[in-house]
């Protein structure tokens, strides 16, 4: 049972935001991340890389090769993807384990290159430049139903606007919007969502 585009209720009871019920692993990553804060440089940066990877496919897509993406991007250790090279790239065009988009692949090395200057000249690193731009949760009401629930804000636009300026890709103000929702920078469960 559900109200239109609110929570609905599962066979366990909880109630949950909409998506969240709509496939097994969904259920998990609604339900164990989704919202909840991420912090440390390479733990945002594996965000940011996924979240690229996702623009144009659903995020189930990236979910089901998210430990496929992990093997083949060294668990998203920022200094190791820097160092990958012409051959790393090729090794990454012949995996089937993760999307195999050359541009996105690209980006996801020079988005290593930029998050590492970041580290070395923003006090606080990857993790304060991305965190400096979570807005006041005061400020934000509860959603109560999934049309409430922005694509953009003026948050994630300044934040891909400087993630762009400092040399990152694939980061548009959608794509740095769903980086906030996932990394628990905002949170967008509905209202009554049992993760709220």
């Amino acid at each position: 049972m559900s109200e239109p585009g609110g929570i609905v209720v599962g066979e366990d009871g909880l109630p949950r935001c909409p998506w969240g019920l709509s496939t097994p692993d969904y259920v998990a990553y609604h339900d164990q991340e989704w919202g909840r804060p991420v912090h440390g440089d390479d733990a945002l940066f594996e965000r940011v890389c996924l979240e690229a990877f996702q623009s144009g496919l659903s995020w189930i897509t990236i979910l089901r090769r998210r430990e496929g993406f992990r093997a083949a991007f060294d668990d998203f250790r920022i200094d190791a993807v820097a160092a990958f090279t012409g051959a790393d790239q090729a090794r990454l065009l012949a995996d089937a384990g993760i999307i195999r988009n050359r541009a996105k692949i690209a980006a996801a090395i020079d988005n290593a290159i930029a998050a590492r200057e970041v580290r070395e000249s923003y006090e606080g690193g990857l993790d304060g430049l991305i965190w400096s731009y979570a807005p006041d949760p005061a400020t934000r009401p509860a959603p109560v139903t999934a049309a409430e629930v922005p694509a953009t804000t003026a948050e994630s636009l300044a934040l891909a606007k400087d993630l762009k300026k400092r040399g990152f890709r694939f980061v548009g103000p959608t794509t740095a919007y769903a980086l906030m929702q996932a990394c628990g920078l905002v949170n967008d469960h509905l209202a009554g969502c049992s993760n709220r």
